[in-house]
């Protein structure tokens, strides 16, 4: 309720605040004969209140006013005139419009303290964030720079002969600091479209097999000390999903399990097509692509592993560097193509993360006749 209020424009809240006093009023004025007008006007301070915590202070005020003047009129004797007989009853009046004033000033700026604090704890917190990133970031960018460099400067030293083979080893870092730095740079490219929300996926019939298998022959310099096992449906047909934003996915999630896992540790690719029946929708069958990309490393802290898919968060015991975003990434796409991405520990070890498509197919051996 206090997001839907706080939105409302100027006109909006006077017009809440009018009609809160009025529907109270007249619900108090059918049992005005058994209800003593003060139990109404501890009623009118509480709808005053209420209004207070949602509404600017002009509106509030006027809401204030109106249920004195609704109080007055309607409850107090004698009835419907504004003339009051007691002297009492004329004092409880000026003080249940003081008290409503001093109420709904206070609340308003007790409300405007409080989310004068929250800005500041945002402030800090996303400071704290971005500093954390751009830690992450100086490092991640200054070791493929500093290798980069490095090699081209010992390839243009004149008075140093170099072997064939040397050069050779300075040119595979050159590429392999450049594939790690462009690595970074779309991370950073991807989050800033997610951000604003310019993802916009182009369906068209894909070959998840081929991206897979293109996807780590990019890796090869990452998984060279892994084993990576495939596990792909024959007869896999094409989906319509988005070629790139599916390469992306693939990619992080692969980099991510080298990156994480031992020497020797197994990455094992599934893909697989699957149908199922829907009764409750009255849709007879639902085809789902399903790729799960699992290792036999360490996997994730227990405590942690919920939060593997937030923005710029690292693990506690994160022993390499990394931005936190490549998980985020994934999510991001594979929500932009309305799928669902889980994540779980294998119960030997390691991690086990499954994609999940509703997307529409088109088995191959229809294209070949075809």
């Amino acid at each position: 309720m206090k997001s839907i209020i706080k939105y409302k424009k100027p006109k909006s809240q006077y017009l809440i605040s009018i009609l809160s006093v009025v529907i109270v009023s007249l619900l108090c004025l059918f049992v005005r004969d058994i209800v003593e007008y003060k139990v109404v006007g501890y009623l009118l301070l509480v709808v005053v209140s209420l209004l207070a915590i949602f509404l600017e202070i002009k509106p509030v005020l006027v809401g204030a006013v109106l249920s004195a003047l609704a109080l007055n009129f309607l409850f107090i004797k004698p009835y419907y005139t504004l003339h009051i007989d007691s002297a009492e009853d004329t004092f409880l009046l000026m003080m249940f419009f003081i008290i409503a004033l001093i109420n709904a000033v206070l609340t308003n700026k007790f409300r405007r303290m409080q989310r004068a604090i929250h800005i500041i704890e945002t402030r800090a917190s996303t400071m704290k964030l971005y500093n954390s990133l751009l830690d992450s970031l100086s490092h991640e960018l200054r070791t493929p720079i500093a290798a980069i460099l490095g090699s081209i400067d010992t390839l243009q030293q004149k008075n140093v002969h170099l072997s064939i083979e040397t050069q050779e080893k300075l040119h595979n870092e050159i590429e392999k600091a450049s594939m790690k730095l462009n690595y970074q740079v779309e991370n950073l490219l991807n989050m800033s479209r997610l951000e604003s929300g310019y993802i916009q996926p182009k369906l068209d019939w894909c070959d998840v097999k081929e991206i897979i298998y293109n996807v780590c022959n990019r890796l090869t310099e990452e998984t060279k000390d892994h084993k990576i096992n495939y596990l792909i449906d024959d007869n896999l047909p094409l989906f319509k999903l988005d070629y790139g934003l599916m390469e992306q996915i693939i990619y992080n999630l692969v980099y991510n399990c080298a990156q994480h896992t031992p020497k020797g540790a197994n990455i094992t690719i599934k893909a697989q097509y699957e149908v199922d029946a829907d009764y409750d929708n009255h849709i007879d069958l639902i085809k789902k692509c399903i790729i799960m990309i699992t290792d036999d490393g360490y996997g994730f802290p227990d405590g942690e592993i919920d939060r593997a898919f937030d923005k710029f968060y690292r693990f506690k015991s994160a022993k390499t560097g990394g931005t936190g975003l490549g998980l985020s990434i994934v999510k991001g796409f594979v929500q932009a193509q309305n799928g669902t991405i889980s994540l779980k520990n294998a119960e030997n070890g390691g991690a086990i993360f499954t994609i999940e498509f509703n997307v529409d197919c088109l088995p191959i051996n229809s294209l070949e006749n075809e």
